[in-house]
């Protein structure tokens, strides 16, 4: 299949899901084991990485600046470590594709680089605001050129003298943190960022998993420049965020019972369970263990008759990416799901909350948005034409809408569910849903 070519998804109504699955690995931590890898000292070793195109643009990237790899192959990787200050110029621009998550990430650690850069990525990506990172960046004596708006590509001028900076957060993102902390291990002093709200803390527990001293307190990360990465064993969980259109089809199909394996349970990451739980899913988390200084557990989940609510604005952060899957859960509870807060919706791969509410509506269910949320009234929904826009978290729940819809639902422009979950179309007709691809 070309990269160019457009796949759908067509997806028969009704069925079941059943079995024991487990979803390919965390994207968030499989971008990260690559970075941190590449900047260790040593070898690392890394099993269960998701071999995503998102993922796979990273590991390019690096490659590019002199990284030597091998793999990845069914999810191992072995990364060769440059150390903190061994990269080398790139002799062209690094795509980072469909990631947000790449780019932000990768604009801290090339801002401290001797050399200048490049990032772009594909006509979504060109379009998600960046200055949410260029401006701390560059109170950090970094210097970033965007194009029109704040948006990608993002041009990174080199031997630029980094300082530490104390940086609260506007609005409640990982990917900014992530980025001003990297940044930071290239900053004289000691750099300090607070949240206004709990984010996925990945970049914290996988630096100190590679040896360097990250103090977090409260809403609190801190670090100095300077130090060292010390290659290790990096054991990718299964993605909850992945999990999450699991999650969501079973609850919703009768006579549902799935058990997903080996699912990162961050505190940061489960808010995707506190909702659905409050919506009165049957989920039971069994096996907790950890696995590299990230908890995991397996998840069964079982049909359950659902209710609307007003969601927590406090879970807001902790499932930021799993609403289109829990939009789908309140087009098939009783009663009214409200949800508010979630302005970040807006400038992800789409407009998550116009793009589920056009789709949504197609389907006949009640819709309303608001500046920075969703009014959707439960009920029946039939079948019906939905455009993704692209974005491979609205492809992947409306598939799973068809478990619960009258009529077939045909997915348009659902190639980019490779860039989170290769494979998803099989793992799903596996586990009971009727779905096909065409090209």
């Amino acid at each position: 299949m070309s990269a160019s070519q457009k796949i759908d998804f067509v997806v028969q109504p009704g069925g079941k899901l059943s079995g024991r699955v487990r979803v390919p690995g965390d994207k968030s931590i499989s971008h990260r084991s690559v970075m941190f890898g590449s900047l260790a000292e040593g070898t690392t070793h890394v099993t269960g990485l998701l071999e995503g195109e998102d993922v796979l643009c990273t590991l390019a990237a690096f490659r590019a600046m002199g990284v030597r790899a091998q793999g990845p192959d069914n999810g191992r990787l072995v990364i060769e470590g440059v150390g903190v200050r061994g990269l080398t110029a790139p002799t062209r621009p690094l795509d980072m594709g469909n990631s947000g998550t790449a780019m932000r990430l990768m604009a801290g650690i090339l801002a401290g680089q001797s050399f200048d850069s490049e990032l772009f990525g594909d006509d979504s990506l060109s379009k998600r605001p960046m200055k949410r990172v260029s401006d701390p960046l560059g109170k950090m004596g970094a210097e970033i050129e965007t194009a029109d708006g704040g948006r990608p590509p993002l041009r990174i001028k080199g031997g630029r003298n980094l300082h530490g900076i104390n940086y609260p957060l506007p609005v409640p993102s990982a990917q900014v943190k992530s980025c001003v902390l990297l940044a930071g291990l290239y900053a004289d002093g000691e750099t300090v960022v607070t949240e206004p709200a709990p984010t996925r803390d990945h970049t914290e527990r996988m630096l100190r998993g590679f040896g360097y001293d990250v103090q977090v307190s409260g809403a609190t990360a801190r670090l100095r420049g300077g130090g060292r990465l010390r290659a290790c064993h990096v054991d990718v969980p299964a993605d909850i965020s992945s999990a999450a259109f699991f999650l969501v089809g079973a609850s919703i199909a009768p006579g549902s019972d799935l058990v997903l394996e080996h699912v990162g349970m961050n505190p940061t990451r489960v808010g995707v369970i506190n909702i659905l739980r409050l919506m009165g899913a049957e989920l039971e988390v069994t096996s907790q263990r950890e696995v590299g200084g990230e908890p995991v557990a397996d998840i069964r989940v079982r049909s359950a008759r659902l209710r609307g609510i007003h969601i927590p604005e406090d879970q807001v952060p902790l499932a930021i990416d799993e609403f289109p899957a829990l939009f789908i859960a309140a087009a098939c509870a009783e009663g009214e799901t409200i949800l508010s807060g979630a302005e970040e919706l807006r400038v992800k791969e789409s407009d998550r909350i116009a793009v589920m509410a056009q789709g949504l509506k197609r389907l006949g269910a009640g819709v309303r948005e608001t500046p920075d949320g969703i009014v959707i009234q439960g009920g029946r929904i039939h079948g019906g034409e939905i455009e993704s826009q692209g974005d491979h978290r609205i492809a992947m729940s409306f598939a799973m809408a068809a478990l619960r819809a009258e009529g077939a639902i045909t997915i348009r422009d659902a190639k980019n569910v490779d860039t989170s979950f290769p494979g998803f179309a099989n793992l799903a007709a596996g586990a009971g849903l009727g779905i096909r691809v065409s090209i």
